[in-house]
């Protein structure tokens, strides 16, 4: 396995571990909806993106939305890990008075690109942002994150078709297909049908993977940068509550107020990551 591989699955140990203690400390929150994108923040993240957590607004910097903005406490997660802010901060989410907001806010947050959190409008977002970049000639790319059950919004799909007409081929949308929704199961709610083809329909460069694999995701993106004539979807097959074998099982487990025992299953999982990422005990 090469270097950047194996470092990108430490930063996903190290994202999942502190999204769970981050959540643990509060009380409650979105797990389900932020394990599901920690491999996916961990390759871009990890050497696909460039950054500068120095400078958060470095012009030449590639651009990252959460539409799915939920699931903001795995990117404050990583946001902290790259070093955009200290790691205690973590322990403020959704507190009075954080900089760490419920859903991601641009004015709050170092290293947030968009506010989001309404969903189905950050995508609309990214592909202005994308846009903007190609009309001043500059060679940034934009990465989304959108939720499958957020693709139920109609506007995502005007969006897609946006994008498709003006060719924003360093536009690349990650859907995290984790099956599920706030309501239920995604496909009882509306079908999405496949959603590979469907984008395929809609003109872009269309590839399915193993959400769960770092290998995959990285080599999927690595794919979409080497044609230059269509915009990217990569449609990520997750399970919601992903790497953390009793939260993928339990069925409500979008929002979570934990029990006694649920309390006892994510302890068990802070530890074993711990463990894992040879970090001090949880606090």
């Amino acid at each position: 396995m090469s270097s950047i591989l194996k470092e990108m699955e430490t930063l996903r140990d190290q994202i999942r571990l502190w999204t769970l203690k981050e959540l643990h400390y509060l009380g409650f929150g979105h797990y389900g909806g932020s394990l599901s994108i920690v491999e996916a923040l961990a390759v871009l993240y990890g050497g696909v993106m460039k950054i500068d957590p120095k400078n958060p607004k470095w012009q030449d910097r590639d651009y990252f939305i959460l539409s799915k903005g939920h699931g903001g406490p795995s990117l404050y997660a990583t946001l902290a890990l790259k070093g955009f802010f200290p790691e205690a901060v973590l322990y403020t989410l959704n507190q009075n008075g954080t900089k760490l907001p419920s859903h991601p806010d641009r004015n709050l947050t170092p290293g947030v690109d968009m506010t989001t959190g309404s969903l189905g409008q950050g995508i609309s977002a990214a592909v202005g942002v994308a846009l903007s970049h190609k009309l001043s000639d500059r060679k940034n790319n934009t990465y989304c994150i959108v939720g499958d059950g957020e693709l139920n919004e109609g506007q995502t799909w005007e969006a897609f078709q946006f994008a498709s007409h003006h060719c924003l081929h360093h536009l690349f949308v990650l859907v995290d297909d984790n099956k599920k929704q706030l309501d239920g199961p995604t496909k009882e709610i509306i079908d999405p049908l496949d959603f590979a083809e469907k984008f395929k329909a809609f003109g872009f460069y269309t590839l399915r993977v193993d959400g769960s694999a770092i290998s995959e995701i990285y080599e999927a993106i690595e794919k979409g940068r080497a044609q230059s004539e269509k915009p990217v979807a990569i449609i990520l097959d997750t399970v919601k509550g992903q790497g953390v074998p009793y939260l993928e099982k339990k069925a409500d487990n979008h929002h979570i107020r934990p029990t006694k025992e649920d309390e006892q299953a994510i302890l068990e999982a802070i530890y074993k990551l711990e463990k894992i990422c040879g970090k001090a005990v949880i606090k």
